[in-house]
């Protein structure tokens, strides 16, 4: 009795949950490490055996590393100011993109949309090289506005794939009967259709914002102008030729991934809608 009580306590549900808590400790173990190893001195980090909570806790590297080194902000506000434009730029091109791909009757709308998928699957490095080319024949190169452009190019694809369907879902009645109130097409879509699209805005610029924040090889290849590189090169400056300090650096990246963090658990119910939603929606 006792045995077949304990059976239907421990169920396959349970199971799944541990396998799900495994899977999760797994995936979130790089980020506690980076975490604690910003938290201990030098000597700690090459302890034998590895010691795994930081003790006594160290905070030297994020006073050195980040709040007293003027590099580290000049680089976070220039990664802010790239992450911004290119959310807004993202936000400016794909919405009505993918608003004309799903309300009008375009020749060739399918061949486009199969170019933007292909587009979401080419590599930043195979773009770079050309990249680089074009924006140096228009004097564009070691500027915002070549990372802000080059940047935009891997961020929009990924926008209008994901705001179509939601358009779709929007009833052609509504427009049709707010223009025969009066309306134009413009107050239409900016009064009626965007704000019931909103969810797919919003994760379209979550993803615009984290994308660009995090990008390194545009970065790195169209601008030579250390006051305006972004974080993920100031970086990269910490790892030196004879050696590298790596609570420094795991200060300097626990301070740029908090960002990414605040951004996800503040619009994590717009995400997960919006990702679900967009996926399901054709």
């Amino acid at each position: 009795m006792m045995m077949t009580t304990s059976r239907r306590r421990f169920g396959p549900q349970h199971l799944r949950l541990i396998i799900g808590v495994i899977v999760v400790a797994i995936y979130l173990f790089p980020v506690y490490w980076m975490i604690a190893t910003s938290l201990k001195s030098q000597a700690d980090i090459f302890a034998s055996p590895p010691k795994f909570i930081p003790w006594p806790i160290n905070f030297s590297s994020y006073r050195g590393a980040v709040i007293h080194n003027s590099v580290v902000h000049r680089a976070i506000l220039s990664s802010i100011i790239i992450s911004l434009g290119v959310m807004i730029l993202t936000l400016a091109l794909a919405t009505p993109a993918a608003y004309a791909l799903a309300r009008f009757k375009l020749r060739g709308s399918g061949i486009m949309t199969l170019l933007l998928v292909l587009g979401q699957l080419l590599p930043a490095v195979v773009i770079a090289g050309p990249l680089f080319v074009l924006f140096r024949r228009i004097e564009l190169t070691n500027s915002f506005q070549a990372m802000i452009l080059a940047d935009t190019t891997a961020t929009l694809p990924f926008a209008v794939i994901v705001l179509r369907p939601y358009f779709l879902t929007v009833p052609g009645e509504l427009e049709q009967a707010a223009m025969l109130d009066g309306a134009n097409r413009f107050r239409v879509f900016w009064e009626i259709v965007l704000p019931l699209v909103q969810p797919g805005l919003v994760t379209v610029a979550a993803f615009a914002f984290l994308m660009a924040w995090g990008e390194f090889i545009f970065a790195l290849s169209l601008n030579l102008n250390e006051k305006i590189q972004p974080i993920t090169v100031a970086l990269n400056k910490f790892s030196g030729q004879y050696g590298t300090r790596w609570n420094d650096m795991m200060a300097v990246s626990t301070t740029v991934a908090i960002p990414i963090i605040v951004v996800f658990v503040a619009l994590q119910r717009f995400i997960v809608s919006g990702i679900t939603t967009g996926a399901t929606k054709e």
